[in-house]
């Protein structure tokens, strides 16, 4: 009896993911968006955690609406069974609420995007090496590393900060975010990837999977 019933948990739990992982519309306005996760995380906007929500809202303003909120498939897995997820990699999608009933002009989201970029901090100085610039930089301060894309429609950058070392090594931790201003259906979408920082991977990694999160998206909202 055990046995079935964890079968069936497994089963439900799998439907689940799946069902978390398809792509989904939002109303903004007159407009209706598809969003979707990147491969390999699915948004948790519809699991009704009180946790997750909380953990969503702590990545953004109160001013903006999340539309995302997406963990790795194996951390929604262990949140799912009542384990601590690692939550070492995340993501977010929001709008602004005072423009959602907006139509934006490509003349304005500029304006935004300017804005948008001024606000993510200092570039990091040419000739600067990864901890030789961020070692001697404030806890927390974050920094523009890079800018990935920059369009008539996207803004995206690369921005890095030194965080709180663990308390046995003390070791040096950094963690990276991209950070991407899309006009989608004239309307200002806003996509931000978390990660650690271990090593040049997870650089190579953020880098990619941001890439491919806008360009899926935009296909998505071709149609």
């Amino acid at each position: 009896m055990t046995r079935v019933r964890l079968a069936a948990a497994f089963i439900a739990l799998l439907f689940a993911t799946c069902a978390l992982a398809a792509p989904f519309a939002v109303r903004l306005g007159e407009a209706r968006i598809g969003l979707d996760a990147p491969p390999g995380f699915a948004d948790t906007t519809f699991t009704g955690s009180p946790r997750l929500q909380e953990l969503a809202e702590k990545l953004t303003s109160p001013s903006n609406r999340i539309l995302l909120f997406a963990i790795s498939d194996g951390d929604l897995r262990k949140f799912t069974l009542g384990d601590p997820p690692e939550l070492r990699r995340y993501m977010i999608a929001v709008t602004p609420k005072e423009f959602e009933l907006e139509r934006v002009s490509p003349q304005r989201f500029a304006e935004f995007a300017g804005a948008a970029q001024r606000e993510l901090g200092e570039r990091v100085p040419a000739g600067k090496t990864f901890s030789e610039y961020f070692d001697q930089q404030p806890i927390g301060k974050s920094s523009v590393v890079g800018e990935l894309r920059r369009d008539a429609e996207v803004l995206s950058l690369l921005v890095a900060a030194r965080v709180q070392p663990q308390p046995r090594t003390q070791k040096q931790q950094y963690a990276l975010s991209t950070n991407s201003l899309m006009l989608v259906r004239g309307k200002t979408i806003s996509l931000s990837v978390f990660s650690a920082y271990d090593g040049p991977a997870d650089l190579d990694w953020i880098r990619a999977v941001t890439a491919r999160w806008i360009d899926d998206l935009q296909h998505l909202n071709a149609r």
